[in-house]
């Protein structure tokens, strides 16, 4: 099982990338996320969100491998909680599929990339900035895994 986390933006801030490493280095080696980068589509005053939206989500698409299950982050999806991730991480873990998350730019995910996911999750009621959204999916990925194997890290 493979896990990957497909993220619109490249060059993020020192905290993104530190916060994304420490729980990514703790994390055992069969579980360690894969992280892939998609550059944000150009953005102009005459052009559209929904435009850039759709130029990144085709990009997406083309990095998630045909079998690959697919997990979208979007505010409109289901709310989970870390019990629930964890055990789903589980589940995950049994299948031998491989996952992929997706995260999207600042304009969301494309309806194409909604319209490919299995499963659609929200992370938050709020609306969240996607650098930030890296940090903390890979610190609940970190917390579920602890929880499958009884570590004291969380606390319920």
């Amino acid at each position: 099982m493979r896990i990957s986390v497909v993220a619109v933006g490249t060059r993020m801030p020192a905290w993104v990338i530190q916060g994304v490493e420490e729980y990514s280095k703790r994390m055992p080696r069969e579980l360690k996320p894969l992280w892939r980068e998609i550059p944000l589509a150009r953005r102009a005053k005459d052009t559209a969100g929904d435009q850039a939206c759709v130029a990144e989500g085709d990009q997406i698409l083309k990095a998630i491998p045909a079998a690959e299950r697919v997990i979208a982050l979007d505010v409109e999806g289901k709310r989970i909680s870390t019990a629930q991730l964890a055990g789903q991480l589980a589940v995950w873990q049994m299948s031998g599929d491989n996952y992929s998350i997706l995260i999207g730019g600042p304009d969301g995910l494309s309806p194409g990339c909604l319209a490919r996911a299995d499963q659609c999750w929200s992370l938050s009621d709020l609306t969240l900035p996607h650098p930030l959204v890296r940090v903390l999916l890979a610190e609940q990925l970190y917390r579920a895994w602890t929880i499958t194997v009884n570590h004291p890290y969380h606390r319920a």
